[in-house]
């Protein structure tokens, strides 16, 4: 009788092409070309450093325009004044990107029944509605390159949900789902779009939150980190902008080809529960 062993041995290298993959390689992203939202300060800036690092041409856009003087100050990145919530206005942004970053976000804590309804609708806008139309029109290019990385700086409240952000939660969740939808149709062009979701991130959209958490829940301010923040979490620490940077740029790099359409939890155990 046949070894199956050995007739598997033969069939099958013990060792297959790695595709030029080098395990530990840094990421070299030369001759790519990033648009990063909501680039000014925070996870935005960290990513657009990040990418830039590794080779990259780097757009960033972001309605501050001081944060976005810091930051070209500090780098060769490309300042581009944008509100994102304007939607007629995102057509004038590069669309000969390879990456694009979807990070652009702004925070509002009410109860539903006082939640206003034009931030309800400015907070989709920004973070699902401008998304959207931003890959829609940076497909074309990554289909003709036949490569291309989408990705969503999402959020542990993609995932979960937390009482009094309604709007918050609503766009991470749907960003979530467009995320899976572009995973399937990109694949057969060399496209990925994945999820990045850290629980709360040392930044200055958190530190906003604060006093807004502190008058919903009842709270004195200096109670919020530890009572609402780090609460649902088993590492208490928040996260740090460059350590979502990191798995961003990973998610740009040769090891990544097959990872798509799934989301990456950066949030200290909560959705362990």
């Amino acid at each position: 009788m046949p070894d199956a062993r050995n007739d598997a041995r033969e069939d099958v290298p013990l060792r297959p092409d790695r595709g030029g993959l080098t395990v530990n390689a840094p990421i070299d992203l030369t001759g790519r070309t990033a648009l990063v939202t909501g680039a000014a300060s925070g996870i935005g800036a960290a990513i657009a450093l990040a990418l830039e690092a590794a080779g990259a041409k780097v757009h960033a856009a972001d309605r501050d325009e001081g944060g976005l003087a810091r930051l070209a100050d500090a780098s060769s990145v490309n300042p581009i004044t944008a509100d994102l919530s304007d939607l007629d206005s995102l057509g004038r942004l590069p669309t000969d990107v390879d990456i694009l970053v979807n990070n652009a976000g702004i925070q509002h804590v009410s109860p539903i029944e006082d939640f206003p309804l034009e931030r309800f609708d400015l907070i989709l806008d920004l973070m699902l509605v401008a998304p959207f139309r931003l890959i829609r029109q940076s497909l074309p290019h990554m289909y003709a390159q036949g490569w291309g990385r989408v990705l969503n700086v999402s959020s542990v409240h993609g995932l979960r949900a937390s009482a009094f952000k309604a709007a918050y939660v609503t766009a991470k969740h749907g960003l979530e789902g467009l995320s899976k939808v572009v995973a399937l149709e990109g694949a057969p062009h060399g496209v990925t779009s994945t999820c990045i979701n850290p629980a709360y991130v040392r930044t200055a959209l958190v530190e906003k939150q604060i006093s807004d958490q502190a008058r919903t829940h009842g709270i004195p301010e200096a109670e919020v980190i530890s009572k609402i923040m780090l609460e649902p979490v088993a590492v208490k620490r928040l996260v740090e902008p460059d350590e979502v940077a990191a798995l961003a740029l990973f998610l740009c790099g040769p090891a990544s080809a097959s990872v798509s359409g799934t989301s990456f939890s950066m949030d200290g155990g909560w959705t362990a529960h």
